[in-house]
């Protein structure tokens, strides 16, 4: 007697032969097919991160078509640091630092013909910059080497001109310590006042050269050297200088995810990388990653450089100066632009790291940047600050180097909300909000395109 004879029958083994199919093309077909799991282990570096939902969630008749699933625990990208999953809860402000988006700038891409692309790092969690990274990895550091101890007391001191500060403010007080931020009475009111109410003591000093034992950097060294003088039975707490601009912290924050999360994001397709530099952490260590660690033999890494720094003259000449240094023709002690965060008249242990690994340097005047800036907002809606304005400019002018269809990373560094009493209000008095402006990015800028 056949199947054929009872339909009851002949429909079960049916269904049973196809279930099993179905399980054997599901998980043997990785295996099976090199081809298939060639480009299942390529997805790896680009697939975007599962909601806890979607981890918890089974393929099935009810929820749908199978998915191939890997179930690792991090992105895999050259070097021993790999970039963590978001596993759907993170564990306190810390777990939103890191992993931000990369875009595209639009506007930026159509102008030059190539793509530009942004690291948004006003996306951190915790100081809305890329500071968030150098804060975090500096802190952590001093606990593992018992620097700072929590529930102790400790003071973590500081001399920035604001983001640092912002960041270990509201770092500081996560992880249970107090923070002391030393930084210049010529910076925006709105980084001071953000400063104070994140619990955080600041001190606005007069502007000093770095020679000075008064500098904002040098007064938070003795500050902290002070704090753990006093210290006491009573009160045992000591005081820590974060030292941004010479900690080996610094430039490994970038070293270890910045550099990475670009490798990933990109698939490690990268022609050129530009960023500004003030301690130089990030410019060095996403350098460093690309150059050395994912070995992009071919990439161009540029620097950003406002002008009155003396760091484009470094790199392009080998020599530190800048014509601000003339005798006379000097209107500030730091470096003469009104742009913030960016720009510098020394060498820092962090921008040494990984000087040698910058190929140029594009100096960004301040008309420049407010003009870019002004430009973001209209055409992309991203409203910057002007160290990020700097990164914009140069990477449109590193961009016209290249072959059309390059792909050149710059990064923003953070909101122009906190630009507005100084930055933004120079781009106002420049008639840059209503006034008539340029269609055309290069004409605005007033940069030649390459014949």
């Amino acid at each position: 007697m056949s199947l054929s004879d009872h339909p009851k029958a002949y429909g079960t083994a049916a269904v049973a032969v196809a279930f099993a199919a179905g399980v054997f093309m599901t998980l043997g077909a990785k295996d099976l097919y090199p081809d298939l799991e060639r480009r299942f282990q390529e997805r790896k570096l680009t697939r975007r991160p599962r909601r806890a939902t979607d981890a918890r969630r089974r393929s099935s008749l009810f929820w749908g078509p199978v998915e191939l699933e890997d179930h690792e625990e991090a992105v895999m990208v050259p070097g021993p640091t790999q970039i963590p999953r978001d596993t759907g809860i993170s564990d306190g402000i810390e777990g939103c630092i890191g992993r931000t988006p990369l875009i595209k700038i639009r506007s930026l891409s159509e102008a030059t013909g190539r793509t530009i692309l942004a690291k948004a790092e006003f996306l951190n969690g915790a100081g809305n910059s890329p500071k968030d990274r150098v804060a975090l990895n500096m802190i952590r550091a001093a606990e593992e080497d018992g620097f700072l101890k929590p529930g102790r007391g400790d003071t973590i001191y500081e001399g920035t001109v604001g983001s640092t500060g912002i960041s270990i403010a509201a770092l500081a007080r996560a992880r249970g310590y107090k923070a002391h931020i030393c930084m210049p009475d010529d910076q925006s009111l709105e980084k001071s006042d953000l400063l104070h109410h994140l619990g955080a003591t600041v001190e606005r000093v007069p502007v000093q050269p770095i020679t000075s034992p008064e500098h904002f950097v040098n007064l938070a060294r003795r500050r902290a050297r002070e704090h753990t003088a006093s210290a006491s039975r009573a009160d045992p707490s000591v005081g820590f200088f974060a030292d941004q601009f010479e900690s080996p912290a610094n430039w490994a924050a970038h070293f270890q995810t910045t550099g990475p999360e670009i490798y990933a994001q990109t698939s490690g397709r990268v022609d050129a990388f530009v960023a500004g530099a003030g301690t130089g952490g990030t410019i060095s260590g996403v350098a460093k990653y690309l150059k050395e660690e994912a070995r992009l033999t071919s990439l161009k890494v540029v620097l950003a450089d406002p002008q009155g720094s003396g760091l484009y003259n470094k790199i392009r000449h080998g020599v530190m100066y800048s014509s601000t240094e003339k005798e006379g023709t000097r209107r500030r002690q730091q470096v003469d632009t009104i742009v913030e965060g960016v720009g510098i008249n020394r060498v820092t242990e962090n921008f040494e790291a990984g000087g040698d690994l910058i190929d140029t340097a594009v100096r960004v005047t301040d008309e420049q940047a407010c003009r870019m800036a002004r430009w973001l907002a209209e055409r992309d809606g991203i409203f910057c600050g002007s160290s990020t304005a700097v990164n914009c400019v140069a990477a449109v002018v590193a961009s016209l180097s290249l072959p059309e269809g390059s792909q050149v990373v710059t990064v923003l560094c953070d909101s122009g909300t906190r630009h507005l009493s100084k930055f933004w209000k120079k781009i106002a008095d420049m008639g840059l909000e209503d006034g008539p402006k340029p269609d055309d990015l290069l004409t605005l800028l007033q940069i030649e395109r390459p014949k």
